[in-house]
């Protein structure tokens, strides 16, 4: 029976787009084709009328935007326009705009762009309107706009098709306004400080500034290989040996890293220097600048995120990151003196570390398992050990630390800043250091850049440097759940050949069953010839220790990247129980964390709990291995979505 009104429902749709053609062909006949429209002069915006009603009361006034909705009845109707600043009402009266006019207006469709020319008035109810006295169709919509374009299941939808999202979301459109806002405020500031800004390469030959991993690319005119950058710094730096004392940058970097709330590989960075300061001159210039702009847009300093509030008013707390783990974790790395103190430390609190991790690496780690999360309100986490800050001058005191500080608010870092490094001797044997760690199979460790250090040589001023992730910064602001939210158009899991299927299928399907049709419809093949799978065990198991382990259907509610690991994912599951179910699992090489939200996954789910990056890791999620030429491949088994989670597999 559902089966049989989804069709109906699909030949409705289908009924309703065949008939906007119709009419765009009847408008062509007739000399009326709204895409021959090349200008319309658009004096005000809804909410400009709104605002000065008293003034424009009675007065003519011309506005365009999509219709949202039409209500004919008889010789006059209602419909409502909505532009940039929001919507407004529209009475159309055949005796206002003339019977042929009035006819076309009857024929328009929801989601046509429509200009609109009149009389500001009051209805009876008290709506400000516009009594119309001409209306112009400027744009023929052909596809049917969704009844509805938020929730769980159209997430996926919402980031690909922003443009549909934006016109049935006002609330994301007042994100997108408020970004915009967000940094217009920023480059006031800063020119107000008396910075400049500036513009430096995307494709560089040396990606480093950051502990990251770049996207790799190849310039055939210079037959050469080119990365694409990960930070703005090394470039700025060189402006300040040349003497441009106060610089900065707003632009995108990429980084080829994982997806989640938080990260997307390509985001906007803001990086600034300033000559002859220092770390501390960097956080007041923060604090000041965060005070500035969430005044400026928000009318406040006080915020609220997730309905926590952080208040930007008070001056904000500065703390080293020794004493933020000795207050959080209870472990004082100040009576911890070699390596071997510092792993015996961390094997005693659960904190995992590798092999080539040094003890200030593992004061990082401390800090990130036990006090990133208690940072909510705005925080400086200053003197980070030397092992994790290889562009950063150290502390004359104390050389095993260096002059930085990370800024944290709702446990996020939304900014990392130093007194700079420029000693180029020093900068040098950090560059090897980084090398030496690239050879133990570090991907993040930087590499030597020689330009840079002839510019050090040429000699560099004292400098303060400081980069803040403007995404996380809008993500705050507005109240946003996940990154995906502040980018207009977030890097989303390729398509592939339903990309081409669903472009055609445009023309005959409406938004939402384009997509869903068109991923339907992609049929992959595959070729198992030169596939190995590891022989069959030749141990047999009793029945009844195979029959104690418990696999169960999971639903994934959440995934998301573990923060320093670049292989595990960490599962929010529901597995029937009524509790969640946490599963780490080390599979991010071959999937994306979006990917599988929603998905039904099998796991064993009564193996004791085990740490994992300092997080119990509660079963296993099973999947099937393979070799293809040497390398392994892997596929997660994805059940199918009717069987309900919990259900016990036999």
């Amino acid at each position: 029976m559902a089966e049989q009104s989804k069709n109906v429902k699909e030949q409705d749709v289908n009924q309703l787009l065949k008939v906007r053609r119709e009419k765009l062909a009847e408008l062509q006949a007739n000399g009326k084709d709204p895409f021959q429209i090349v200008k319309f002069d658009v004096t005000h915006h809804s909410q400009e009328i709104k605002d000065a009603f008293e003034e424009l009361e009675g007065k003519s006034v011309t506005i365009a935007g999509r219709m949202m909705s039409k209500r004919i009845m008889g010789k006059a109707s209602f419909c409502n326009v909505q532009d940039l600043q929001g919507n407004i009402q529209s009475y159309v009266a055949r005796d206002s705009i003339g019977v042929e006019s009035y006819q076309d207006f009857k024929k328009m469709d929801i989601g046509d762009i429509v200009g609109i020319t009149g009389e500001v008035f009051k209805t009876k109810t008290g709506e400000i309107s516009i009594h119309a006295s001409a209306v112009t169709l400027l744009s023929k919509s052909l596809q049917v706009l969704p009844e509805k374009f938020h929730g769980l299941t159209n997430t996926d939808l919402r980031y690909r098709q922003r443009y549909v999202d934006l016109i049935m979301n006002p609330e994301v459109k007042d994100t997108f306004i408020k970004r915009s806002k967000i940094i217009s405020s920023i480059r006031k500031y800063l020119d107000g400080q008396g910075f400049m800004e500036v513009e430096t390469p995307m494709l560089v030959a040396n990606a480093g500034g950051a502990a990251a991993r770049p996207f790799e690319t190849h310039f055939n005119a210079l037959d050469e290989d080119f990365k694409l950058r990960i930070s703005l710094e090394l470039y700025l730096k060189r402006l300040i040996v040349g003497g441009m004392e106060r610089v900065y940058e707003i632009g995108r970097v990429f980084r080829n890293e994982g997806l989640d709330t938080r990260h997307n590989p390509e985001f906007t960075l803001m990086e600034l220097y300033q000559a002859y300061t220092d770390y501390k001159g960097m956080m007041d210039l923060t604090e000041n600048l965060y005070r500035h702009v969430a005044q400026e847009v928000l009318g406040t300093t006080v915020i609220t995120y997730n309905g926590v509030e952080m208040d930007l008013g008070k001056p904000f707390e500065r703390i080293t990151m020794v004493d933020a783990v000795k207050k959080y974790a209870g472990v004082d790395f100040n009576e911890i003196h070699t390596l071997e103190e510092a792993r015996a430390a961390a094997k005693e609190h659960h904190v995992e570390f590798e092999e080539r991790h040094q003890k200030g690496d593992i004061l990082s780690l401390f800090f990130e398992e036990f006090a990133e999360e208690h940072l909510i309100q705005p925080t400086f986490v200053m003197d980070h050990p030397i092992e994790i800050s290889p562009l950063t001058k150290k502390k004359p005191e104390n050389p095993e630390y260096t002059e930085r500080f990370e800024f944290f608010m709702n446990g996020w870092e939304m900014a990392n800043a130093y007194s700079e490094l420029n000693d180029p001797i020093d900068q040098r044997e950090r560059f090897k250091a980084q090398e030496a760690l690239l050879a133990q199979g570090d991907e993040e460790a930087n590499t030597t850049d020689e330009d840079f250090l002839n510019a050090l040589e040429i000699g560099m001023p004292p400098t303060g440097g400081i980069g803040f992730g403007i995404d996380r910064m809008v993500m705050l602001l507005t109240d946003s759940a996940a990154i995906r939210d502040v980018l207009c158009f977030p890097t989303m899991k390729s398509m592939g050949a339903a990309k081409n299927e669903a472009n055609n299928a445009a023309q005959s399907a409406p938004v939402e069953k384009t997509v869903e049709k068109a991923i339907a419809e992609v049929k992959e093949t595959y070729d198992f010839s030169n596939v190995e799978v590891e022989p069959l065990f030749k141990d047999m198991v009793d029945f009844d220790t195979f029959s104690k382990s418990d696999f169960r259907a999971v639903k994934v509610k959440e995934c998301e990247a573990v923060p320093k690991s670049k292989k595990l994912l960490k599962f929010v599951l529901d597995d029937g129980s009524g509790v969640d179910r946490v599963i780490l699992s080390g599979i991010h090489d071959y999937y994306e964390p979006e990917f599988l939200v929603g998905k039904t996954l099998l796991a064993i789910t009564n193996l004791p709990p085990r740490k994992m990056m300092g997080i119990d890791s509660c079963g296993m999620i099973i999947s099937a291995t393979h070799l293809v030429e040497g390398r392994e491949g892997l596929n997660v088994l994805i059940l199918d979505d009717k069987i309900p989670a919990g259900a016990k597999l036999y």
